[in-house]
């Protein structure tokens, strides 16, 4: 799996604290049972005046793209 994205970070999320006693759609939800990779801007970039800036302005617009790409050998 590879990812391209034009946001400055990567916050990666785990099921480690899953412990069976979500549901949905039927299934449970266990620990370990998946992962998530969120782009996203550094979490303290309002504060940090060296990081990328978070704020938008009237009339400006947002857009960011990831890619997730994934392939086999």
């Amino acid at each position: 799996m590879e990812v391209y994205t034009t946001q400055p970070a990567i916050q990666f999320y785990s099921a480690n604290f899953l412990d069976g006693t979500l549901h949905a759609g039927g299934k449970t939800y266990g620990q370990h049972f998946a992962f998530c990779l969120e782009t996203q801007h550094y979490p303290d970039s309002p504060n940090q005046p060296a990081f990328p800036t978070t704020g938008l302005k009237p009339g400006e617009e947002y857009e960011q793209l990831t890619v997730h790409k994934f392939s086999t050998k």
